[in-house]
This record gives structure tokens, sequence and C-alpha cells, in this order.
């Protein structure tokens, strides 16, 4: 017998082309085909497209969290106050002159803008300062 003598009792097939990587063979346990199937693959959460539906908002504007006081002019303290009686954001309220921010009571802030023509007495008022020039 000689070498050109032999041959296999099968025919030949060319053997499955197996995935690389990992120890599963074939597809290396990636299932068959599709996006999962491929390499570097990425799938965006739902999240990201929902953001990225979002229209832009240009700029950067800082909106501050800090509740700014009420304001409110020595011309109206004139109107609706009488000689030496006492100014605080209780006395404003119950006049009318302000409303509570939900439920509370507003940080109340004097501006001058006229003179103060009557003896008033303040209590847990800011002032701007003008107004306390004109006040005392």
């Amino acid at each position: 017998m000689q070498f050109h003598h032999i041959h296999s009792k099968t025919k030949f097939r060319s053997g499955q082309r197996i995935g690389r990587g990992g120890k599963r063979g074939t597809t290396s346990g990636r299932g068959t085909k599709g996006q999962k199937a491929r390499a570097g693959h990425k799938i965006r959460p739902a999240l990201r497209d929902i953001i990225k539906k979002l229209p832009k908002s240009r700029g950067y504007k800082f909106k501050s969290f800090q509740i700014k006081p009420t304001i409110i002019s020595i011309a109206t303290l004139n109107e609706h106050f009488k000689e030496g009686e006492m100014v605080s954001p209780k006395t404003l309220v119950a006049r009318g002159l302000l409303d509570t921010i939900k439920g509370h009571m507003p940080k109340v802030k004097v501006l001058g803008g006229s003179e103060l023509k009557k003896k008033l007495i303040f209590k847990d008022v800011l002032f701007s300062r003008p107004a306390r020039v004109r006040a005392k």
C-alpha cells in the first residue's frame, strides 16, 4: 500500500466556524445572530433615549433656592399704620398687605422710596440701606 492509495472513509466536510473566546465553542454562549451576538455591542438604556429627546436648554442659569424677602415700601407703611404702631410680618398679614407663604410668615424687607412720617415700632423686619437712613 502506498500513500496515494489512502483515502478517508467519510467525505470531507468543512468544520463549523466556532466562536472565538470563552469555553462554549460554536457561538461562545451568545446565542445566534442579532445585536447581542456581535462584538462591541452597546444597547442604549431606555432612559438615555428619553433624555436625548428632551430639548436642550441653552446657557447656564442659576436659580436660587433661597426664599427672598417680600418687599414693602415706606409709603405703604405711612398709609396703613398709625403713630406708634408695631410693624411686623404678623401685622402686615393681618392688614392684608402681605400673604403667607405656604402657611408660614414671610420675611419682610422695607424699601426706602420716601420719607417715614410717623414713629413706628419695627419687629422682625429687614431694611434696605436707604430705608434704614430714612426710618431713623
